[in-house]
């Protein structure tokens, strides 16, 4: 590594962020960039620890240990090209990922981890402004023509796989504007939708042709699709998980995607049909503890609630990892993000058992109970009581639902076309073919692997569209994240 001692002399240290109260006013990102110094030290820090753990950790196979390398020696077209090779949008995966990768960080077992995540934004924001991003213009085409049907992180993947490929790819998505999860799911705050239009535009100058407003199996007909050489389902996991409870149709209980797509349109100025939904001197409730649940928090906060309350049913996880949770495991430790950072009550270890309402049909309250937790001989949870005596109303005039996903929409495209689901409502394909049970469709992503991350996705278009360019032609030069890594060490 350029510094081998490095990670004896410095500090794990994350960028400058704007104030609470001052980033509370806005919807834009209000994290700061390193310094030039600040960006050496932190690459600086990456070890010569032999077995690079941080790579297996990520679901893209990052070279992460040789990027580092470049980032501290200046080589910033080097840096991009390592990076690049594995993954498509370090510019989101930069922002929005929970960085398995530095959970996996050697140096992790006894000191802080690498910040590996702020590196990988870093590199590719120098790449853009030193003009290193360009568009991939294959000059050598196939004649084969895809379709790819979702333009979340996995379809946009696939599609710039197989645009390098040299085939012709129309990705087709059903919301006004390119994006999917991205666009739709991640609060501005997190992710600017800039950084999306910005690689979308790359995209289209490569080649790569976009229809929005374009729901197949709706205003699309699915036997459209028959005029492809291969079709790619990228639709993502898309029906969120009810709380069927008593008061579940009242007034001011939404899932919690309806919130947040409303407030990503307002920010875009898109066109809202549905009834606003806002948290402005409400009450609000979250139920859920995930990343979706903290961008409620952040957006309510934003709003102007008057309080913003967080329930999970799990107990409160511990600080620090367990036996449970070895290292280089994904350690599920608690985590408090910059929205709980803004204002937010968090209770663990709570059940909602009815939501209460006026005469008028509106919200007014919930009533919620403690749980007791049992759990095993390495502290995991495994069933609960309720606690005697612990049930009461809090009060509230918005609930977010953000419990997760259950599968993909079912009705439309995937009924229309025919295609095999899993015991659990996800397009059925192995993960060695990504291949459905029709001919020339396959499917990735949150389609077929459930709810997951963003970076899971990216992997699982890009090896998608590998097995998609050898149906179409045989063989792929496009390389698997084992063989890249492979010749990088």
């Amino acid at each position: 590594m350029g510094k081998p001692t490095g990670f004896l002399e410095y500090e794990r240290l994350l960028p400058q962020k704007d104030a609470v109260e001052s980033r509370k006013q806005h919807y834009k990102e209000f994290v700061y960039p390193y310094s030039d110094e600040q960006l050496n030290a932190q690459a600086a820090r990456c070890m010569n620890c032999g077995i690079p753990f941080c790579h297996s950790g990520c679901p893209l196979g990052n070279v992460i240990p040789e990027f580092n390398d470049a980032v501290y020696d200046g080589k910033w077209e080097e840096a991009y090209q390592i990076l690049s090779s594995t993954n498509n949008f370090p510019e989101f995966t930069g922002r929005i990922c929970p960085a398995p990768c530095e959970s996996a960080c050697v140096l992790g077992i006894n000191k802080n981890p690498v910040a590996i995540e702020e590196i990988e934004k870093h590199i590719i924001e120098i790449a853009y402004k030193k003009g290193y991003v360009k568009p991939h213009k294959s000059f050598l085409k196939t004649g084969k023509r895809v379709a790819v049907v979702g333009s979340g992180p996995s379809g946009l993947a696939a599609a710039a796989q197989l645009n390098k490929a040299g085939h012709e790819v129309v990705v087709y998505e059903r919301d006004d504007k390119v994006g999917g999860l991205l666009r739709y799911g991640i609060p501005d705050f997190k992710l600017d939708k800039q950084v999306i239009d910005r690689r979308v535009a790359i995209m289209e100058e490569s080649g790569i042709i976009f229809r929005t407003n374009a729901e197949v199996g709706n205003n699309v007909p699915a036997k459209e699709l028959q005029e492809y050489d291969a079709v790619v389902l990228t639709g993502g996991s898309t029906i969120p998980r009810n709380l069927d409870i008593p008061g579940r149709e009242l007034n001011g209980v939404h899932y919690a995607m309806e919130f947040l797509k409303q407030q990503n349109k307002r920010v875009g100025n898109s066109t809202i049909v549905d009834a606003e939904i806002t948290a402005t001197g409400k009450n609000v409730l979250v139920i859920g503890g995930g990343d979706t649940g903290s961008d409620c928090v952040g957006t309510s906060n934003r709003h102007g609630a008057k309080s913003v309350t967080q329930f999970e049913l799990m107990p409160t996880p511990p600080q620090a990892r367990t036996s449970a949770m070895p290292w280089p495991s994904y350690p599920m430790v608690l985590k408090t993000t910059t929205s709980h950072e803004e204002g937010c009550q968090r209770h663990w270890s709570v059940s909602t058992k009815e939501f209460l309402g006026d005469e008028q049909g509106n919200l007014r309250a919930a009533l919620v109970v403690d749980l007791e937790w049992e759990t095993d001989q390495q502290g995991r949870p495994v069933s609960f009581k309720e606690v005697e005596g612990s049930a009461r109303e809090l009060p509230c005039e918005l609930i977010t639902l953000a419990m997760g996903f259950l599968h993909p929409q079912h009705e439309g495209l995937l009924t229309q076309l025919g295609v095999q689901l899993d015991n659990r409502g996800n397009v059925q394909a192995t993960e060695s073919a990504y291949k459905t049970n029709l001919e020339n469709v396959f499917v990735a992503g949150d389609m077929r692997r459930g709810q997951s991350l963003v970076v899971w996705a990216i992997s699982e278009g890009r090896e998608c569209a590998r097995k998609v360019d050898e149906y179409l032609m045989g063989s792929s030069n496009l390389e698997s994240k084992e063989a890249i890594f492979s010749q990088a060490v």
